[in-house]
Formats: structure tokens, C-alpha cells, sequence
């Protein structure tokens, strides 16, 4: 495994680096939305979920590239999934930044290397926007992943992730220039005016994370062990960092 995305308003949202004051609270009690009253700063917020919430988003409805709907624990708990599970969850469906980043982990990480590590694992990409956007998303960035659209943003905000337009430092994965992947992004929404879906990549304000699903012996079924929450529109874990925390031993 080895190393190689930017946030654009194409649909509904205005073009501006600010915040919103009064982000959505969280339903669970254990699971705090990052702060986003200060300016371009969201703070970091990588506390795992709680068996709890786990249990309360488990049934929440995904929806696949056909439309078929499917629970949330399906993905990382049901009858063909792997023992170990990586959910990641992007922005919108045209977020040149998110596709940098799943571009860089096609290239960096292979399924069938994933199934070869000690406990055999896997990864699901879950989007925060229309679903007949999913086939786009995999043509666009060659993803070998399963991608799935949480279009009411439930997961979103039950998990815990943030709301903010804040750019953030540039990182590693984000390898074409800033004006390349704004224009690219709102070409490819130009692109679906005809279809009905140039506004329905997502919310270009929510930003994602990564959260790792595991057997756990005390409770039964599975739980997070490990996530993080994004805290700027490219800030998801750099995919040296993500190989570090799936293959901790370097069998792969």
C-alpha cells in the first residue's frame, strides 16, 4: 500500500469561506457536532461513538446506486461483511477535494490486499448526496469501493461530523491545483442539469470522516474502535496515516 481532492458550491450554497452559528445538534448524548461559531476553524473531535449511538444509528436507512435501500449495519455488520470495516464518509457527490482523496486511496489501497491483513477488512464510501449520483462518483474517481448515499444526512449528524466551508491546509492526497478542481467540479454539475441532479451532489457545507468497525467481544456485534472527523472541507485522514491505523503491523 502507498500514498497519493476541492470543496465546491455548485448547487444551492453560496461560494463563502464562513461557518454557520447555529449547527444542527446531535440526537445522541454521547456524540458532540464540532463547534463551528469561530471562523474557518472547526475543532478536532475524534472521540469513537458509543455502543449506544452505534445501536441508534444502526437502522438508518443508506441508499445504493439503484436506489435500494439498506440499513447502516448492514455495511459494516451484516451477512457479507468483512471482520473489520472502514466507513468513509465524504462530502457532496462533486466535492473535488473528497474525489482527490478517494482517487489516492483507489491507487494506495487494494480490496484484495485488505482481505489478506489478520482480520480480513474492507471499506464502504458513504456520500451525503443523491444516490443517482453513486455510478458519477465511482466512473469519476475509479473507486473499487461500495458507495452509498445517506441523502437525509442522519449519519451525519447522529455521528457527529461537522458543518463548515473552511478550506484548511493543503494535504498530501490533494495533487492538481486549486482553480483545476473548482473548475472540474462545476463542470461536472453543469453536466447534470439535463438529468435533474446538478444540485442534489449534497450538502457543500457537511464535511465527513473515517470510522473503523471491529468485533467487540464485551458487547457483542461490533463498535468503532477508531475515527475522525474531519475539520476543514480537506481534511480527511492522509492515506499513509489511514494504511498505519488498518495494517498497524505491516503485513501488507
Amino acid at each position: 500500500m502507498s500514498s497519493t481532492a476541492e470543496p465546491v458550491p455548485i448547487s444551492n450554497s453560496p461560494a463563502v469561506s464562513t461557518v454557520d452559528s447555529n449547527p444542527p445538534a446531535p440526537a445522541a448524548d454521547d456524540v458532540k457536532v464540532a463547534d463551528t461559531t469561530e471562523p474557518n476553524k472547526v475543532p478536532s473531535n475524534n472521540e469513537p461513538p458509543s455502543v449506544n449511538t452505534i445501536h441508534k444509528v444502526e437502522d438508518y436507512t443508506v441508499l445504493d446506486n439503484k436506489g435500494e435501500k439498506h440499513s447502516f449495519k448492514s455495511i459494516y455488520d451484516g451477512p457479507d461483511a468483512t471482520g473489520r470495516v472502514l466507513v468513509i464518509f465524504i462530502r457532496h457527490f462533486f466535492c473535488g477535494s473528497c474525489q482527490e482523496y478517494i482517487r489516492a486511496l483507489a491507487a494506495s489501497i487494494k480490496p484484495d490486499e485488505l482481505l489478506k491483513l489478520p482480520i480480513p477488512t474492507s471499506i464502504a464510501i458513504i456520500g451525503c448526496g443523491d444516490h443517482g449520483l453513486i455510478d458519477f462518483y465511482a466512473k469519476e474517481t475509479g473507486c473499487p469501493f461500495p458507495i452509498y448515499a445517506d441523502e437525509a444526512n442522519t449519519l451525519y449528524d447522529d455521528l457527529g461530523m461537522a458543518s463548515t466551508w473552511a478550506f484548511g491546509a493543503k494535504p498530501e492526497y490533494f495533487r492538481q491545483s486549486m482553480v483545476r478542481v473548482v473548475t472540474g467540479s462545476i463542470m461536472q454539475g453543469l453536466k447534470h442539469l439535463s438529468s435533474g441532479l446538478a444540485t442534489k451532489g449534497g450538502d457543500t457545507k457537511r464535511v465527513g470522516g473515517e470510522f473503523l468497525f471491529e468485533p467487540s467481544q464485551e458487547e457483542g456485534g461490533k463498535k468503532i474502535t477508531w475515527c475522525h472527523r474531519m475539520t476543514t472541507t480537506r481534511d480527511h485522514t492522509e492515506v499513509k496515516e489511514l494504511v498505519k491505523v488498518l495494517d498497524k503491523d505491516g503485513t501488507v
